[in-house]
């Protein structure tokens, strides 16, 4: 059932190379990686950072002018199309984004591998390389350009934030890539859904993979939405009033 163009590719053969990377990835982060670093200072990693991040932004640049040049933007149907480039270079890019877990342990910040974290970047892999073996372009891609659209506005907003203290005043959009990365899920939902309508030759049986998770990964950042950033303006307006309140104690008194 695999795609002859690209099932003798690298990784892609067999399913062994990339159940080892992500074995590995998972043994480091959750048990070798916290033993390693319990006794030690963290790294600083702030010029390894911003590379890795610039080259994530290229990449996803690449990506999503891939998408739209060979496909979305040209002779695509929004509806229904068969085939596109750019899927195995997607999952390679996949691969690379367990880096960022890597360097959250390296520089013990293990408060920022959340559930949410790991579930994304232990499941974004596996589909991507089934994607690329099975079903390399077509219907299924269209989530894969506006993710790598997410993508080139979140590593740039992390480049920045490994830049140094100096660019913290810019950064107070952050909370938009949250936003963002919620309403590409919605898109993906309803894009997908078009399958249950139209014979798009691409598997109906997808659904039941794709709409449940672009429902989890909506439910999971909208989750992280209203921790990180409710309760930061409900502890903002408690202490704008509890100035008030002061104030006008003094004004009284």
């Amino acid at each position: 059932m695999a795609d002859p163009r690209t099932n003798e590719w690298f990784l892609i053969t067999s399913p062994m190379p990339g159940v080892t990377i992500m074995g590995t990835y998972l043994y480091f982060v959750l048990s070798w990686g916290p033993r390693y670093m319990q006794h030690r200072k963290p790294y600083d990693l702030s010029n390894t950072l911003i590379v890795y991040n610039f080259l994530q932004v290229v990449v996803s640049v690449f990506l999503f002018y891939e998408g739209l040049d060979a496909a979305w933007l040209t002779k695509y149907s929004w509806q229904c199309e068969p085939v596109a480039r750019g899927v195995y270079l997607y999952f390679l890019a996949k691969l690379s984004e367990l880096l960022d877990t890597v360097f959250f342990v390296l520089r013990k910040k293990q408060r920022q591998i959340t559930f949410l974290h790991m579930y994304h970047h232990t499941v974004m892999p596996m589909i991507s390389w089934g994607c690329t073996k099975y079903y390399p372009g077509g219907h299924g891609t269209f989530i894969g350009v506006i993710n790598s659209f997410v993508h080139i506005i979140m590593y740039f907003y992390y480049m920045m934030a490994a830049m140094g203290p100096q660019f913290q005043k810019y950064l107070w959009w952050k909370k938009y890539i949250t936003t963002l990365q919620m309403g590409q899920f919605c898109l993906a939902f309803l894009h997908s859904f078009q399958l249950l309508f139209h014979d798009c030759e691409y598997p109906r049986w997808s659904l039941f993979l794709i709409l449940p998770n672009a429902i989890f990964f909506y439910y999971l950042f909208s989750d992280f939405y209203n921790k990180a950033y409710s309760s930061l303006s409900s502890m903002h307006d408690k202490s704008t009033t509890k100035t008030i309140q002061d104030s006008d104690s003094k004004k009284q008194s």
